[in-house]
């Protein structure tokens, strides 16, 4: 008799609910985001992620529908003056958006500049002081005591939730830092799971461990994936 534990599997559609749908391929196309847009309403995934350039097209594509837009901001590398940062997300914000991904001023970090990587993070919290802020702090890029470092920048600086990856850092989310983020964020602050999430496994090990949002480029496998699973029990 096999006592092991079932592996954690939430309902497809309560996983489409935390799938952040992206795009974000510097190549993307207007057809592409309308119909990144289109599969973000069929299969009720709770945000649509592009690049700032396409976050008025996405909003109106979007009018109607419960799905928010999330905008990145100082996309991939983080490595743009605060002030640029806010206004960045500010006029995704007046475009459209609701949700704020930004990248963290990796290299301040990295040079033990905490407070500067503070104020960057607060600088785009006010700016958007309405809007969900998300911070990626690029895990393949730090050291684990560099991981816990910027956890708790972004909780002091004002954000909402901690994020693993841009997908363009040489790595992407990781059980062990999603486990480690949790950790240190607490329950309060929400943990996004982004970068080469690839099958519902991968998926569902994310949301055990902590993740309380997912960002995939491929959700549509994510979410068929679980439905197959589910018709088949």
């Amino acid at each position: 008799m096999n006592d092991a534990p079932a592996p954690f599997a939430p309902t497809p559609s309560a996983l489409a609910a935390i799938i952040d749908h992206t795009l974000l391929r510097p190549d993307a196309t207007a057809e592409a985001v309308r119909q990144l847009c289109d599969e973000a309403v069929a299969f009720r995934f709770h945000a649509v992620c592009v690049n700032p350039l396409w976050v008025a097209a996405a909003r109106r594509v979007l009018a109607a529908a419960p799905v928010a837009v999330c905008a990145v901001v100082a996309f991939p590398f983080g490595a743009t003056p605060a002030a640029n940062k806010a206004a960045e997300a500010a006029r995704a914000v007046a475009d459209g958006a609701a949700e704020i991904d930004m990248v963290i001023a990796i290299g301040a970090l990295k040079s033990g500049d905490h407070d500067a990587v503070r104020a960057d993070i607060a600088a785009v919290r006010r700016a958007v002081p309405a809007a969900l802020l998300k911070v990626i702090i690029e895990t393949a890029l730090l050291t684990e005591a560099e991981k816990i470092a910027a956890c708790r920048l972004a909780v002091a600086a004002g954000a909402d939730f901690v994020k693993t990856s841009t997908g363009y850092g040489g790595g992407g989310a990781t059980i062990a830092d999603i486990a480690l983020m949790r950790r240190i964020v607490g329950p309060k602050l929400g943990v996004k799971a982004s970068g080469g999430i690839r099958d519902t496994a991968t998926a569902n090990a994310m949301i055990a461990a902590g993740a309380n949002r997912i960002g995939a480029s491929a959700s549509l496998v994510l979410v068929g994936a679980a439905k197959a699973s589910a018709d088949s029990d």
